[in-house]
């Protein structure tokens, strides 16, 4: 997490996900979605646009969904024994062999990113004309750029107005916070994933004592229009 020490400029970003699912891989064997994108997630996105391997600068993160549901997806693993071979890309059914299992998905999914200083430039400039098809999460999930926003960054000071925004852990203590264990960064490899704690708010949670925080006065997710105007947000590290 980065200190807020001063007015920062950035780019506001927002996008939108007709339908997309976050697979929780602290759950083997099973299909569990995670509310939002993890981090890893969205320096993917990122570095989709720019074409770069990896991009690690510390951005700000808000999502939340409209809905969810559940589809039915076929597998079709391959046996490793060579007893149940695949034919046309597909495996008999039974043990080993194709099966179908409930996926978990989001619908309506809004993500809001912040990309702050000269590498935040770097990177808004980038989604004008991408390098890779943006994509958030799997590759049939396409999420769409609605608005690219030039803002100025204050530091929120003692309290903020938490909103969608992912937290570090300790970052606010709102008690409507969940607390999530979501992948950081992951090695350009794909050998080495960096984990970290957040703190998320599945509903607004209204002004609250915050810790190294920025504020986007401009910023309002029109989840709750008593709020007005203005949100708590995190740079997150890689």
């Amino acid at each position: 997490m980065a200190a807020a020490e001063g007015a920062l400029p950035a780019w506001r970003l927002e996008f939108y996900a007709p339908v997309a699912s976050f697979r929780d891989p602290f759950f083997p064997g099973l299909s569990r979605c995670l509310p939002i994108p993890p981090p890893s997630t969205v320096r993917g996105l990122l570095a989709a646009a720019t074409g770069a391997p990896a991009e690690p600068l510390a951005f700000g993160m808000a999502a939340w969904a409209d809905g969810q549901g559940v589809d039915a997806e076929t597998y079709h693993p391959i046996d490793a024994t060579g007893v149940n071979p695949a034919a046309g890309g597909r495996v008999r059914a039974g043990k080993g062999g194709t099966t179908v299992r409930n996926r978990p998905f989001l619908t309506g999914v809004h993500l809001t990113v912040w990309l702050p200083g000269e590498e935040g430039d770097r990177i808004a400039g980038a989604f004008r004309r991408p390098r890779w098809p943006l994509r958030l999460g799997r590759s049939q999930d396409l999420v769409h750029l609605q608005q690219r926003t030039q803002v100025m960054l204050h530091p929120a000071g003692e309290a903020g107005v938490v909103g969608h925004a992912l937290a570090p852990d300790g970052g606010h203590d709102a008690p409507e916070a969940f607390d999530q264990r979501m992948a950081a960064s992951i090695s350009t490899d794909r050998r080495v994933t960096r984990w970290a704690d957040y703190l998320w708010c599945d509903v607004p949670a209204g002004r609250h004592p915050v810790r190294d925080a920025y504020l986007d006065p401009g910023y309002d997710d029109d989840t709750d229009p008593g709020l007005g105007k203005g949100r708590a947000l995190w740079l997150l590290a890689p």
